[in-house]
């Protein structure tokens, strides 16, 4: 039986395996020298300091703590997202306002945001969806009028470039996830960038249960025994086995990130011919994707096409449900137009490294054939 082509995976090496056994040999598992080494070539990366955590979840909601979010705030976001970027926002007191999308790129469209302004407005999170950014010129240029904080969920874009600037080298706080399927991994995991001192230093100390100036101990094999809290911290560190991992796939990242966008451009060039399929263009010279989405016109049935796939060996699915359709964030007077029409019609396509040519040309060909007595 041929094997299924999966949505998504892990793509680890033999470098990864023997990063994981050396920590594993030290007997030191908790957060190190490594998780310090993976930070500062982070670091060294994005041109600004970089704090490591232990999920892209954390590193949002430590994020929005560290400026100031709380009870009674409110926070801009889209409500096509994972659900980790309001449960960040939830997470903190604040109240995440659902907005609706640009439908050319699927990013957040600020003048539905502006239109959801209260006194409460105080951040704006910009999810930049599948690894592209849509107008962060605009949307900063936004945040700047209304003297808002930006904190970007750029779980989807390491690597991606913006203007030639690498994202998490610009702007005000990017937020980036490291889990198992990301651009790159380090099993789970993930880091906040920003050139903000006051943001990092609260972030170092909050990811270890606000213990101050812990970080900078447990890098050198020490830790905190006469410490004083002063700020709510959280059980958010990074292990040393997890950065282990990270250290490795930041090397291989090049070779990586090109093989993404390899695929990314087959399938363009491929679906280009399929009258169905709507691609949504980005320049894959600069954008590295997470996942390859398409809009198929008059899709009816999402399900039943996933399981004619699953007969050709082929996994597909969505990304994502949108919020405002969740019982926790669900709000009946809440009407997001673009987000409502295109969602249905959302199907995201296998993409990680290990797929090959021959792969997307069965994808593509299948999906051909299906969608032709399909629709």
């Amino acid at each position: 039986m041929k094997k299924i082509i999966r949505l998504s995976k892990s793509c680890l090496g033999e470098l990864e395996k023997k990063a994981v056994i050396k920590v594993l040999d030290g007997e030191f598992l908790g957060m190190g020298s490594e998780v310090k080494k993976f930070e500062n070539l982070l670091s060294e990366y994005f041109g600004r300091p970089a704090v490591c955590v232990s999920s892209g979840t954390a590193a949002l909601h430590l994020a929005l703590q560290a400026v100031g979010i709380g009870r009674g705030d409110e926070v801009l976001v889209q409500s096509l997202t994972y659900v980790a970027s309001f449960q960040a926002i939830t997470a903190t007191g604040a109240t995440p306002i659902a907005c609706d999308i640009n439908p050319d790129n699927l990013c957040i469209d600020w003048k539905d945001a502006e239109a959801k302004l209260t006194k409460n407005t105080k951040a704006i999170m910009p999810v930049h969806y599948s690894g592209g950014v849509g107008n962060l010129d605009e949307i900063y240029a936004f945040a700047r009028r209304y003297e808002l904080r930006v904190i970007e969920d750029a779980a989807h874009a390491f690597g991606t470039k913006y203007k030639d600037m690498r994202i998490g080298g610009i702007g005000d706080i990017a937020c980036f996830s490291f889990d198992g399927i990301k651009n790159i991994t380090s099993g789970e995991g993930g880091c906040i960038v920003t050139n903000d001192k006051d943001v990092i230093k609260k972030i170092s100390d909050a990811r270890l249960l606000g213990v101050e100036n812990d970080s900078e101990k447990r890098a050198s094999g020490d830790r905190s025994w006469d410490f004083d809290v002063n700020l709510q911290g959280w059980r958010y560190h990074m292990s040393d086995i997890m950065a282990a991992i990270g250290v490795s796939q930041l090397k291989r990242f090049s070779e990586l990130a090109s093989k993404r966008k390899k695929i990314a451009k087959i399938y363009s060039s491929l679906l280009a011919k399929n009258q169905y399929i709507f691609p949504f263009l980005h320049n894959y010279d600069n954008v590295v994707p997470h996942i390859y989405v398409v809009r198929v016109k008059g899709l009816q049935n999402r399900n039943e096409l996933q399981k004619r796939m699953l007969e050709k060996q082929i996994q597909i699915g969505y990304h994502y449900k949108p919020n405002h359709f969740l019982s926790i964030y669900k709000n009946k007077s809440l009407s997001l137009p673009v987000t409502e029409a295109i969602f249905p019609e959302l199907v995201s396509l296998p993409l990680h490294p290990d797929i090959s040519k021959e792969d997307v040309k069965h994808i593509v060909s299948s999906l051909d054939d299906i969608l032709s007595v399909f629709l």
